[in-house]
Protein backbone atom coordinates (compact mmCIF):
# COMPACT_ATOMS: atom_id res chain seq x y z
CA UNK A 1 0.00 0.00 0.00
CA UNK A 2 1.50 3.39 -0.98
CA UNK A 3 2.39 5.67 1.90
CA UNK A 4 0.14 8.72 2.06
CA UNK A 5 1.98 11.83 3.18
CA UNK A 6 -0.26 13.41 5.82
CA UNK A 7 -1.47 16.99 5.48
CA UNK A 8 0.53 19.25 7.78
CA UNK A 9 -0.86 22.74 8.11
CA UNK A 10 0.96 25.96 8.79
CA UNK A 11 0.46 26.63 12.50
CA UNK A 12 1.47 30.29 12.43
CA UNK A 13 -1.12 31.94 14.67
CA UNK A 14 -0.49 35.70 14.81
CA UNK A 15 -3.05 36.35 17.57
CA UNK A 16 -1.76 33.56 19.80
CA UNK A 17 1.86 34.46 19.04
CA UNK A 18 1.22 38.07 20.07
CA UNK A 19 -0.55 36.93 23.23
CA UNK A 20 2.32 34.59 24.16
CA UNK A 21 4.85 37.35 23.56
CA UNK A 22 2.81 39.74 25.71
CA UNK A 23 2.69 37.18 28.52
CA UNK A 24 6.44 36.62 28.33
CA UNK A 25 7.24 40.33 28.18
CA UNK A 26 5.11 40.99 31.26
CA UNK A 27 6.70 38.39 33.51
CA UNK A 28 8.70 39.75 36.47
CA UNK A 29 11.99 40.06 34.59
CA UNK A 30 13.65 42.39 32.11
CA UNK A 31 12.16 41.90 28.64
CA UNK A 32 13.90 39.08 26.79
CA UNK A 33 16.15 38.21 29.72
CA UNK A 34 15.36 34.49 29.55
CA UNK A 35 16.71 34.47 26.01
CA UNK A 36 16.25 31.26 24.08
CA UNK A 37 13.99 29.82 26.79
CA UNK A 38 11.40 32.49 25.93
CA UNK A 39 11.54 31.55 22.27
CA UNK A 40 11.19 27.91 23.27
CA UNK A 41 8.14 28.66 25.42
CA UNK A 42 6.49 30.51 22.55
CA UNK A 43 7.24 27.69 20.11
CA UNK A 44 5.72 25.06 22.40
CA UNK A 45 2.71 27.30 23.00
CA UNK A 46 2.15 27.63 19.26
CA UNK A 47 2.58 23.89 18.62
CA UNK A 48 0.09 22.97 21.34
CA UNK A 49 -2.17 25.97 20.63
CA UNK A 50 -2.13 27.13 24.24
CA UNK A 51 -1.16 30.12 26.37
CA UNK A 52 -0.45 27.68 29.21
CA UNK A 53 1.07 24.63 27.51
CA UNK A 54 1.50 21.37 29.43
CA UNK A 55 3.74 18.59 28.11
CA UNK A 56 2.29 15.16 28.89
CA UNK A 57 3.56 11.58 28.62
CA UNK A 58 6.74 12.30 26.62
CA UNK A 59 7.79 9.38 24.43
CA UNK A 60 11.38 8.74 23.35
CA UNK A 61 11.57 6.28 20.47
CA UNK A 62 14.88 4.71 19.45
CA UNK A 63 14.67 3.54 15.82
CA UNK A 64 17.21 0.78 15.08
CA UNK A 65 18.41 -0.71 11.81
CA UNK A 66 21.44 -2.12 10.05
CA UNK A 67 23.07 -0.88 6.84
CA UNK A 68 24.53 -2.95 4.02
CA UNK A 69 27.06 -0.20 3.36
CA UNK A 70 28.64 -0.89 6.77
CA UNK A 71 30.43 -3.86 5.19
CA UNK A 72 32.52 -1.32 3.25
CA UNK A 73 34.22 -0.21 6.48
CA UNK A 74 32.51 3.16 6.87
CA UNK A 75 32.24 2.70 10.65
CA UNK A 76 34.75 2.04 13.40
CA UNK A 77 32.41 -0.62 14.84
CA UNK A 78 31.06 -3.88 13.39
CA UNK A 79 27.36 -4.22 12.56
CA UNK A 80 26.80 -6.58 15.49
CA UNK A 81 27.00 -3.55 17.76
CA UNK A 82 23.55 -2.49 16.51
CA UNK A 83 21.73 -5.49 18.00
CA UNK A 84 23.98 -5.55 21.05
CA UNK A 85 23.08 -1.93 21.81
CA UNK A 86 19.38 -2.67 21.31
CA UNK A 87 19.73 -5.31 24.03
CA UNK A 88 21.50 -2.71 26.18
CA UNK A 89 18.65 -0.23 25.67
CA UNK A 90 16.10 -2.85 26.67
CA UNK A 91 18.13 -3.88 29.71
CA UNK A 92 18.20 -0.25 30.86
CA UNK A 93 21.98 0.15 30.69
CA UNK A 94 22.48 2.62 27.83
CA UNK A 95 22.90 6.36 28.27
CA UNK A 96 19.47 7.07 26.83
CA UNK A 97 17.94 4.43 29.13
CA UNK A 98 19.40 6.18 32.17
CA UNK A 99 18.28 9.62 31.01
CA UNK A 100 14.76 8.50 30.08
CA UNK A 101 14.42 6.87 33.48
CA UNK A 102 15.76 9.96 35.26
CA UNK A 103 13.33 12.33 33.54
CA UNK A 104 10.24 10.10 33.46
CA UNK A 105 10.24 9.73 29.68
CA UNK A 106 8.64 6.66 28.09
CA UNK A 107 11.19 4.65 26.10
CA UNK A 108 10.37 2.44 23.13
CA UNK A 109 12.95 0.64 21.00
CA UNK A 110 11.90 -0.20 17.45
CA UNK A 111 13.53 -2.93 15.37
CA UNK A 112 13.13 -1.33 11.96
CA UNK A 113 15.56 -3.68 10.25
CA UNK A 114 18.23 -5.04 12.57
CA UNK A 115 20.22 -8.09 11.48
CA UNK A 116 19.13 -10.06 14.54
CA UNK A 117 15.95 -11.60 15.94
CA UNK A 118 14.96 -10.29 19.37
CA UNK A 119 12.93 -12.11 21.99
CA UNK A 120 9.64 -10.29 22.65
CA UNK A 121 9.61 -8.07 25.73
CA UNK A 122 8.24 -4.85 27.14
CA UNK A 123 9.54 -1.73 25.45
CA UNK A 124 10.37 -3.44 22.14
CA UNK A 125 8.42 -2.98 18.93
CA UNK A 126 9.32 -5.17 15.96
CA UNK A 127 8.68 -3.42 12.64
CA UNK A 128 11.42 -5.23 10.73
CA UNK A 129 11.38 -4.70 6.99
CA UNK A 130 14.43 -6.89 6.35
CA UNK A 131 17.64 -7.82 8.22
CA UNK A 132 19.45 -4.65 7.20
CA UNK A 133 19.36 -2.59 4.02
CA UNK A 134 21.19 -3.55 0.85
CA UNK A 135 24.62 -2.13 0.07
CA UNK A 136 23.92 1.29 -1.47
CA UNK A 137 27.06 1.00 -3.58
CA UNK A 138 25.60 -2.05 -5.33
CA UNK A 139 22.10 -0.64 -5.80
CA UNK A 140 19.35 1.12 -3.84
CA UNK A 141 19.52 0.51 -0.10
CA UNK A 142 15.75 -0.05 -0.12
CA UNK A 143 13.20 -0.83 -2.76
CA UNK A 144 10.42 1.76 -3.09
CA UNK A 145 8.04 -0.73 -1.46
CA UNK A 146 10.39 -1.23 1.50
CA UNK A 147 10.79 2.52 1.93
CA UNK A 148 7.02 3.04 1.91
CA UNK A 149 6.53 0.19 4.38
CA UNK A 150 9.04 1.77 6.76
CA UNK A 151 7.33 5.17 6.49
CA UNK A 152 3.97 3.52 7.18
CA UNK A 153 5.38 1.69 10.20
CA UNK A 154 6.68 4.93 11.68
CA UNK A 155 3.38 6.73 11.24
CA UNK A 156 1.41 3.83 12.71
CA UNK A 157 3.72 3.60 15.71
CA UNK A 158 3.29 7.26 16.63
CA UNK A 159 -0.47 7.11 16.23
CA UNK A 160 -0.52 4.49 19.01
CA UNK A 161 1.73 6.35 21.45
CA UNK A 162 0.30 8.48 24.27
CA UNK A 163 1.33 12.03 25.08
CA UNK A 164 1.98 15.18 23.10
CA UNK A 165 5.77 15.04 22.72
CA UNK A 166 7.95 12.73 20.62
CA UNK A 167 11.69 12.57 21.27
CA UNK A 168 13.73 11.05 18.44
CA UNK A 169 16.54 8.55 18.91
CA UNK A 170 18.29 6.01 16.69
CA UNK A 171 20.83 3.22 16.56
CA UNK A 172 22.46 1.71 13.51
CA UNK A 173 26.08 1.08 12.65
CA UNK A 174 26.67 2.90 9.36
CA UNK A 175 23.82 5.36 9.75
CA UNK A 176 26.00 8.48 9.78
CA UNK A 177 26.90 7.49 6.21
CA UNK A 178 23.23 7.31 5.20
CA UNK A 179 22.59 10.67 6.89
CA UNK A 180 25.58 12.24 5.12
CA UNK A 181 24.37 10.96 1.76
CA UNK A 182 20.86 12.31 2.34
CA UNK A 183 22.25 15.64 3.48
CA UNK A 184 24.51 16.01 0.45
CA UNK A 185 21.81 15.08 -2.05
CA UNK A 186 18.99 17.15 -0.50
CA UNK A 187 21.03 20.26 0.38
CA UNK A 188 23.44 20.28 -2.55
CA UNK A 189 26.46 20.45 -0.24
CA UNK A 190 29.58 18.52 -1.14
CA UNK A 191 29.87 15.15 0.59
CA UNK A 192 33.12 16.25 2.23
CA UNK A 193 31.23 18.92 4.19
CA UNK A 194 28.61 16.36 5.23
CA UNK A 195 30.85 13.56 6.46
CA UNK A 196 32.50 13.12 9.85
CA UNK A 197 34.03 10.53 12.14
CA UNK A 198 30.78 8.84 13.09
CA UNK A 199 31.54 6.34 15.83
CA UNK A 200 35.20 7.39 15.98
CA UNK A 201 37.06 6.98 12.69
CA UNK A 202 40.53 8.51 12.46
CA UNK A 203 41.36 11.15 9.84
CA UNK A 204 42.58 8.63 7.26
CA UNK A 205 39.49 6.46 7.69
CA UNK A 206 37.23 9.52 7.33
CA UNK A 207 38.85 10.29 3.98
CA UNK A 208 38.27 6.71 2.89
CA UNK A 209 34.64 6.98 4.02
CA UNK A 210 34.21 10.19 1.99
CA UNK A 211 35.55 8.39 -1.09
CA UNK A 212 33.07 5.55 -0.67
CA UNK A 213 30.15 7.94 -0.15
CA UNK A 214 31.15 9.91 -3.24
CA UNK A 215 30.93 6.66 -5.22
CA UNK A 216 27.49 5.96 -3.76
CA UNK A 217 26.24 9.38 -4.82
CA UNK A 218 27.58 8.78 -8.34
CA UNK A 219 25.87 5.37 -8.35
CA UNK A 220 22.47 7.04 -7.83
CA UNK A 221 22.56 10.30 -9.84
CA UNK A 222 18.80 10.43 -10.41
CA UNK A 223 17.74 9.85 -6.78
CA UNK A 224 16.99 13.52 -6.16
CA UNK A 225 13.40 13.63 -4.88
CA UNK A 226 13.16 13.14 -1.08
CA UNK A 227 11.72 9.63 -1.07
CA UNK A 228 13.90 8.53 -3.98
CA UNK A 229 16.99 9.66 -2.08
CA UNK A 230 15.72 7.97 1.08
CA UNK A 231 15.25 4.66 -0.75
CA UNK A 232 18.61 4.91 -2.49
CA UNK A 233 20.68 5.68 0.60
CA UNK A 234 18.74 4.20 3.53
CA UNK A 235 18.24 3.27 6.13
CA UNK A 236 15.23 1.46 7.51
CA UNK A 237 15.51 3.33 10.81
CA UNK A 238 15.76 6.74 9.10
CA UNK A 239 12.75 5.95 6.89
CA UNK A 240 10.70 4.73 9.85
CA UNK A 241 11.70 7.84 11.80
CA UNK A 242 10.67 10.02 8.85
CA UNK A 243 7.20 8.47 8.89
CA UNK A 244 7.04 9.03 12.64
CA UNK A 245 8.01 12.69 12.25
CA UNK A 246 5.33 13.26 9.63
CA UNK A 247 2.66 11.64 11.81
CA UNK A 248 3.76 13.50 14.95
CA UNK A 249 3.67 16.77 13.03
CA UNK A 250 0.19 16.02 11.69
CA UNK A 251 -0.96 15.39 15.28
CA UNK A 252 0.73 18.62 16.47
CA UNK A 253 3.01 16.87 18.91
CA UNK A 254 6.18 18.62 20.00
CA UNK A 255 9.02 16.86 18.15
CA UNK A 256 12.34 16.93 20.01
CA UNK A 257 15.10 16.28 17.49
CA UNK A 258 18.32 14.66 18.68
CA UNK A 259 21.53 14.74 16.62
CA UNK A 260 22.80 14.24 13.09
CA UNK A 261 20.84 11.14 12.08
CA UNK A 262 17.57 12.27 13.64
CA UNK A 263 17.99 15.63 11.91
CA UNK A 264 18.46 13.85 8.58
CA UNK A 265 15.03 12.25 9.02
CA UNK A 266 13.56 15.69 9.74
CA UNK A 267 15.37 16.98 6.65
CA UNK A 268 13.61 14.40 4.48
CA UNK A 269 10.25 15.04 6.17
CA UNK A 270 10.60 18.81 5.76
CA UNK A 271 11.30 18.43 2.05
CA UNK A 272 7.98 16.58 1.84
CA UNK A 273 6.06 18.92 4.17
CA UNK A 274 7.88 22.15 5.13
CA UNK A 275 5.51 22.89 8.03
CA UNK A 276 7.06 19.92 9.87
CA UNK A 277 9.76 22.32 11.04
CA UNK A 278 7.25 24.43 12.98
CA UNK A 279 6.68 21.46 15.29
CA UNK A 280 10.38 20.75 15.91
CA UNK A 281 12.60 21.65 18.84
CA UNK A 282 16.24 20.93 18.02
CA UNK A 283 17.89 19.59 21.16
CA UNK A 284 21.53 20.21 20.38
CA UNK A 285 24.29 20.80 17.88
CA UNK A 286 26.28 17.59 17.81
CA UNK A 287 30.00 17.10 17.41
CA UNK A 288 29.44 15.22 14.15
CA UNK A 289 30.79 17.14 11.20
CA UNK A 290 27.93 18.26 9.00
CA UNK A 291 25.35 18.67 11.73
CA UNK A 292 25.94 22.41 12.12
CA UNK A 293 25.53 22.86 8.36
CA UNK A 294 22.37 20.74 8.33
CA UNK A 295 20.89 22.80 11.15
CA UNK A 296 21.80 25.99 9.28
CA UNK A 297 20.06 24.65 6.16
CA UNK A 298 16.92 24.07 8.25
CA UNK A 299 17.30 27.49 9.96
CA UNK A 300 17.21 25.60 13.25
CA UNK A 301 18.28 27.01 16.61
CA UNK A 302 19.62 24.18 18.78
CA UNK A 303 19.20 24.41 22.54
CA UNK A 304 22.53 22.88 23.56
CA UNK A 305 26.06 22.63 22.21
CA UNK A 306 27.89 20.07 24.34
CA UNK A 307 29.98 18.24 21.76
CA UNK A 308 27.67 15.22 21.94
CA UNK A 309 27.91 12.58 19.22
CA UNK A 310 26.41 9.51 20.87
CA UNK A 311 23.00 9.44 19.21
CA UNK A 312 20.38 7.18 20.81
CA UNK A 313 18.25 10.23 21.62
CA UNK A 314 20.64 11.15 24.42
CA UNK A 315 20.74 14.84 23.46
CA UNK A 316 16.94 14.99 23.22
CA UNK A 317 16.63 13.50 26.72
CA UNK A 318 19.22 15.91 28.12
CA UNK A 319 17.34 18.87 26.63
CA UNK A 320 13.93 17.71 27.88
CA UNK A 321 14.09 19.57 31.24
CA UNK A 322 14.53 22.83 29.33
CA UNK A 323 11.19 22.26 27.59
CA UNK A 324 9.53 21.50 30.90
CA UNK A 325 11.04 24.64 32.43
CA UNK A 326 9.96 26.82 29.51
CA UNK A 327 6.35 25.67 29.91
CA UNK A 328 6.43 26.06 33.70
CA UNK A 329 7.77 29.61 33.44
CA UNK A 330 5.08 30.55 30.95
CA UNK A 331 2.32 29.06 33.13
CA UNK A 332 3.49 29.93 36.63
CA UNK A 333 5.80 32.94 36.65
CA UNK A 334 4.12 36.05 38.02
CA UNK A 335 3.40 39.14 35.96
CA UNK A 336 4.42 42.61 37.15
CA UNK A 337 0.77 43.34 37.89
CA UNK A 338 0.02 40.17 39.86
CA UNK A 339 3.23 40.43 41.91
CA UNK A 340 2.95 44.17 42.54
CA UNK A 341 6.43 44.74 41.09
CA UNK A 342 7.25 47.97 39.32
CA UNK A 343 8.20 47.70 35.68
CA UNK A 344 11.36 49.21 34.26
CA UNK A 345 9.38 51.77 32.24
CA UNK A 346 7.41 52.74 35.35
CA UNK A 347 10.61 53.22 37.32
CA UNK A 348 12.08 55.40 34.60
CA UNK A 349 8.88 57.46 34.40
CA UNK A 350 9.10 58.11 38.16
CA UNK A 351 12.57 59.69 37.89
CA UNK A 352 12.17 63.50 38.06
Amino acid sequence: MPFTIPAIDDIAQPVLAARLQHLLDNKTKPVGSLGQIERLAQRIGLILGSEAPVLTDPQLVVFAGDHGLAARGVSAYPSDVTWQMVENFLAGGAAVSVLARQHGIGLTVVDCGVRHDFAPRAGLRVCKIAPGTADALDGPAMTPAQCEAALTNGAALVSELPGNALLLGEMGIGNTSAASLLMSRLTGLDITDCTGAGTGLDAQAVQRKIGILRQVLARHPDACAPLEALAAFGGFEIATMTGAVLQAAAERRVIVVDGFIATSAVLVASHLQPAVLQRCVFAHRSGERGHALMLAHLKAEPLLDLGLRLGEGSGAALAWPLLMSACALLREMASFESAGVSRQDEAQAAVP
